[in-house]
């Protein structure tokens, strides 16, 4: 037969099927006149590329980031919870602008007794209120927590000028600093230590009544250099509280007076060991440095116990030094246990320790310093080998901070030291969360201030994979029937009720920290969803892992942006991710994808009214084609049913005759059943839809058409099905894979379902 016939049929065909989806998509027209397609590419909300930061999402040839020295000497005044300090700061200015000025953020200012943080929380009279907080609201002076700066001065001792502007201090200098130029100064100062249990706050001292004894937490203490890059210059938002911070790398040399009797451990290399070891001590810390599988106690529970029943009048100064590290954050108390184990990192051996007082027995000595390894080992897998020497975990009640090599974390037990799996799985969590912001934003150093989820939907992402190794390699951490760590963020289903919430108090993931609701779901649990979604369902673990550690590598040590992140993950991986990063990132959309209808068909040599509508419109003969007629139709009895329409069809038998081999044809298997799957989109968001397809025989399969599926249509798409076996049940993400926030139209036939929120009345009513 004349191949040249087929060829023409063949193009008709196409017509056909363009005619086809030009009528749906007239029936589903795009809104309005401008460009609002879903996979528009994010030109108008990206800056354009530039000679700091490339379009690949790399740092450019121009790059630059500026760099802040610190020297300091510490006093802690234990009697009176106050910290003093002399810092000299020596400031580099490596952008090509000239300086006038230098911004100081006096973050402790936010505790000042006429601090403005207050008052930007809307507050009412309501019909009864404690009698601790009435006395505190409306009878107390309040607390002082604010800095005293006594002095700023140059380095021949000449005060300078400067202006304080609520948590930012404006320092002027003799002369305009140059490009490339140097300028040191010092400040003096020291403020009142705040509790941080009863007063809230990230820093300060959980205090002890019963041996009158202080746990200190120290951070954010010093004024501490603002950054100056190429997207803000000087960034001026102010410390309210919530945003966290902006920070120039540097080196710092600090010596901290405490109580001789305290132990200390902070950020940086501790270079006077042996001048605040006892010589026990040091015997414990080199065996800790070759024990790779279990903590080895530096301090035990029954010496922190002795020392904690009286106080010593002398004093003890510690030394540590940090290279190349944004911050600097210390503990210090004389009620610490201290315990160490060596971690291996691809040959280079870190130190994990942890830091607490009897209180988190039995918890602590038995999992604190194995999450804080396991933590380490996770994270340099999924982004780049740890470059510091230690990571620290220091118990504080109701805490959970970060700082470089050192963090805070909760999780106590009762008195009687018993603990539920609350507890225990929060302490664990809680600490390889916070040990795992030694990457994401100690290294990768993004701007907390003003890029939350940067900082804390990345980290939450990567401590997902970091909890679901923990509970690999320490099985014995798991409780009984449990086979998998219980995390509480990064699955996509534990997402659905805060998405498909209400709108009017959802916002979207790129918003300032400060302005979000529901901030934990927003800067945590949201952005920390989407990239375990993107990495397990949209891309794939090995497409994804390689561009998060290439975009983890290139911004190490620097200080990147959204758009660097979202351009070098698209960058690195040969994926288009503006349907995604707009979709998760730009909206508050959410996903809701349903199988609409689904039509079977049996296909016949003899035409139905819509194929013999189609012979005389092209002039074909019926011979020509294949007919498709819907079982139940009123077609249906167009034709006689044919498990095989090649037996009755002579064109098609002289098709596969001319065109296939006899080895190729002997491996053909022709369908005996045809569907017609109709999804519809009432939901915002564009997914990939993950279907399973199962038989009448009990066997399924699972097919992932991708997100483009939509890009012609946004409210509802088919698929034909041609199959060997009779499906009996099509389901849209049967593993709850996507974050689908109903998924009463998620199968066909039609499941009834209990939703989330008809679970929760009829919990309440039993």
């Amino acid at each position: 037969m004349n191949n040249f016939k087929y060829y023409v049929l063949s193009a008709l065909f196409v017509t056909v099927g363009v005619f086809a989806q030009q009528e749906q998509e007239k029936k589903e027209p795009q809104q309005g006149h401008t460009n609002q397609n879903k996979f528009k590419q994010l030109y108008d909300e990206f800056s354009t590329p530039n000679m700091y930061r490339a379009a690949s999402g790399a740092p450019g040839s121009a790059y630059y980031q500026q760099q802040a020295d610190y020297k300091m000497d510490l006093v802690l005044d234990d009697v009176n919870a106050k910290l003093s300090g002399f810092e000299t700061i020596t400031y580099t200015n490596n952008s090509p602008d000239v300086l006038n000025y230098l911004w100081v953020q006096l973050d402790q200012n936010m505790r000042a007794r006429d601090s403005k943080t207050p008052l930007i929380e809307s507050s009412g009279i309501g019909p009864a209120k404690q009698v601790s907080s009435y006395a505190n609201d409306y009878m107390g002076e309040g607390f002082d927590g604010g800095f005293n700066i006594e002095e700023v001065k140059d380095t021949n001792g000449k005060p300078l000028k400067h202006m304080i502007n609520r948590t930012m201090m404006r320092v002027e200098m003799p002369k305009p600093l140059a490009s490339g130029e140097k300028f040191s100064f010092s400040i003096k100062w020291w403020y009142n230590i705040n509790d941080h249990v009863n007063g809230r706050g990230r820093s300060g001292y959980e205090y002890f009544k019963e041996d009158d004894n202080r746990n200190y937490v120290i951070a954010q203490f010093y004024p501490r250099m603002a950054v100056y890059n190429d997207v803000e210059g000087w960034q001026n938002s102010q410390f309210w509280g919530r945003d966290e911070f902006a920070l120039p790398f540097g080196d710092f040399d600090v010596n901290i007076t405490v109580p001789a009797d305290h132990i200390l451990d902070g950020t940086g290399v501790l270079t006077n060991r042996k001048e605040v070891y006892s010589k026990e001590m040091m015997k414990r810390y080199e065996k800790a440095k070759k024990s790779f599988d279990e903590p080895v106690l530096i301090v035990t529970q029954a010496e922190a116990e002795a020392a904690e029943k009286t106080k010593s009048t002398k004093t003890k100064t510690w030394k540590l030094s940090a290279k190349n590290v944004r911050d600097f954050g210390f503990a210090t108390s004389r009620r610490y246990i201290l315990d160490m184990m060596a971690v291996d990192i691809n040959g280079s051996t870190k130190m994990a320790v942890s830091m607490y007082p009897k209180e988190g027995n039995p918890l602590w000595e038995d999992w604190s310093t194995k999450a804080v390894a396991s933590t380490l080992k996770s994270y340099s897998r999924m982004t780049f080998d740890y470059p510091y020497h230690k990571a620290i975990s220091v118990h504080a009640k109701q805490q959970g901070m970060e700082y470089p090599m050192i963090c805070w974390n909760y999780g106590r037990p009762d008195k009687d030291g018993n603990y539920n799996d609350r507890t225990k799985f929060g302490m664990m969590s809680v600490i390889i969360h916070e040990v795992g912001h030694n990457f994401f934003p100690m290294i990768v150093n993004s701007d907390e201030r003003q890029w939350t989820w940067m900082d804390e939907g990345l980290n939450t992402f990567v401590q997902y994979v970091a909890e679901q190794d923990f509970g690999k390699w320490y099985p014995d951490a798991l409780s009984e029937g449990q086979t998998a760590y219980p995390s509480r963020r990064g699955p996509a289903k534990n997402i659905v009720r805060y998405m498909g919430g209400d709108q009017n108090f959802i916002a979207p993931i790129m918003t300032k920290g400060l302005n979000t609701y529901q901030f934990g779901n927003n800067a945590y649990g949201k952005p920390g969803t989407a990239l375990n979604i993107l990495r397990e369902t949209v891309m794939g673990p090995e497409l994804f892992d390689y561009a998060f550690r290439e975009y983890s590598q290139r911004w190490m040590f620097k200080h990147p942006t959204p758009e660097d992140f979202f351009r070098t993950m698209e960058d690195a991986s040969a994926f288009d991710l503006d349907w995604f990063w707009r979709g998760w990132f730009y909206t508050t959309d959410y996903v809701d994808i349903g199988v609409k209808d689904v039509k079977a068909y049996y296909v016949s040599t003899k035409p139905n009214k819509q194929g013999k509508a189609i012979v005389e419109r092209y002039g074909l003969s019926e011979e020509d084609l294949v007919y498709f007629v819907e079982e139940g139709s009123e077609d249906h009895e167009a034709g006689t049913k044919s498990e095989k329409v090649s037996d009755k069809s002579k064109t098609l038998q002289e098709y596969l005759m001319d065109n296939f081999s006899a080895q190729e044809r002997a491996k053909m298997e022709e369908p005996k059943y045809f569907y017609n799957v109709t999804f519809n989109k009432p939901g915002g968001l564009v997914m990939p839809i993950i279907v399973e397809y199962t038989y009448a025989d009990g066997t399924s399969k699972t097919e992932t058409y991708p997100a483009q599926i939509w890009r012609l249509n946004d409210k509802e798409v088919s698929k034909a099905i041609a199959s060997n076996k009779e499906i009996v049940s099509v389901t849209v993400d049967p593993k709850e894979e996507t974050a689908d926030v109903d998924t009463s139209n998620n199968s066909w036939p039609k499941e009834v379902k209990e939703g989330e929120f008809d679970k929760f009345k009829n919990k309440v009513r039993n």
